[in-house]
């Protein structure tokens, strides 16, 4: 394996920890902090390098997850605005999927939608997935007030992709 295999595979596994950190500041606080975004973006910007030095990446595929990088952001400000999507969700989103557009990106986005789904229904159920969700005993109107920490659905999502980019 060369050096810069080896750097590409440290890159997929910092982006699996900033992912697992999001979900798990997300469940706690209804928040993901700018800096795990950032790291992610600089992530993949070192995992992109070192694509392009082996080969297996070219500037247009780069220029591709760039673009779909800003549509899904633009998409995610949109449900920021209409209040279905916190910011920090928005961010981590649109920062995940630079890896998912070199790779499987209509994946990240089906595990992310099945994943929030499966959250969503939880959090009607009454189930206590983070210490700031409604009591069991809440009512319905209660519960479908509440936030919903989206950042646990993105990262399973984005583990997807880490997962089946580290199969390349």
């Amino acid at each position: 394996m060369s050096l810069f295999a080896l750097l590409q595979t440290g890159c997929l596994i910092a982006f699996a920890l900033l992912l697992l950190r999001a979900a798990w500041q997300d469940l706690r606080t209804l928040q993901i902090a700018d800096a795990v975004s950032l790291g992610i973006v600089g992530a993949f910007a070192v995992w992109a390098f070192g694509g392009w030095v082996l080969g297996t990446l070219s500037f247009t595929t780069v220029g591709l997850a760039l673009a779909t990088a800003v549509a899904v952001f633009a998409a995610g400000a949109a449900a920021f605005a209409a209040g279905a999507l916190g910011g920090g969700d928005v961010k981590l989103l649109a920062a995940a999927s630079l890896f998912a557009a070199v790779g499987p990106i209509a994946d990240f986005l089906l595990v992310t939608a099945l994943a929030g789904g499966v959250l969503g229904v939880a959090v009607l159920a009454g189930a206590p997935i983070s210490p700031l969700a409604p009591a069991a005993d809440a009512t319905l109107r209660t519960r479908l007030r509440s936030g919903l920490p989206y950042g646990p659905a993105i990262a399973a999502g984005g583990l997807w992709v880490a997962a089946s980019l580290s199969g390349h």
